[in-house]
């Protein structure tokens, strides 16, 4: 069975289980809309469905998804494309979710991508580099501080640091500012360990500690 075909396989039997046996959730999701409480801003890795992971129901949580799983800081400015950026502002003042969750991993090839390439002539056409500039500030950090690590180590501290500037980017908001302000939304940040299938959280005091 190649690829596509698998695919259409599981549609058909996620249209059995929740169209032909019972559609209570989908009608309703479709009368009455999303609701969700979470949103969560995951890598594009194939290997970390949010979805997945926490075992969520349709309607459950608001997902959106970039390489390496950044948040850019508020930027004014609506004369360039901001999906990001657009998606957080629906979750947060449209749906009104009550959590955000920058959800990071192990491995992450744009991480490892960051700390291992120097700028090269071409790199002026690059999406992903251009992007990936969001974390130019950890990748100095590792240059600066953590140069004389194995590089498993150093991609391991990038990966953890990006989810910390990415919640700092999205205090930059003013709309999720103001949320937090009222007490009607709380920033989390976590990190999934791919070999050993642990999920650690980033704590108030900038320490990471495993959940359990």
């Amino acid at each position: 069975m190649d690829a596509l075909k698998k695919l259409i396989s599981g549609y058909k039997s996620f249209h059995q289980r929740y169209y032909v046996e019972d559609d209570s959730v989908y009608r309703k999701l479709a009368n009455e809309g999303q609701s969700p409480k979470v949103a969560m801003i995951a890598c594009s890795d194939s290997r970390v469905d949010p979805s997945i992971l926490m075992e969520a129901a349709p309607g459950e949580v608001f997902v959106i998804r970039n390489v390496a799983n950044l948040v850019p800081p508020y930027q004014n400015d609506t004369s360039t494309y901001h999906g990001t950026s657009a998606a957080l502002e629906f979750a947060v003042n449209g749906i009104e979710v009550e959590h955000l969750v920058v959800l990071g991993h192990s491995k992450c090839a744009g991480i490892r991508a960051l700390i291992e390439r120097r700028a090269q002539p071409d790199d002026a056409g690059s999406f992903i580099h251009g992007w990936m500039h969001i974390a130019d500030a950890v990748k100095q950090e590792i240059r600066e501080h953590h140069n004389d690590k194995p590089f498993e180590e150093q991609a391991h501290i990038c990966e953890r640091g990006a989810i910390a500037l990415s919640i700092a980017n999205l205090k930059t908001f003013p709309w999720i500012q103001k949320r937090m302000e009222h007490g009607t939304l709380s920033l989390h940040g976590w990190h999934f360990d791919l070999d050993q299938g642990e999920l650690w959280e980033l704590g108030d005091d900038g320490r990471w500690k495993i959940i359990t």
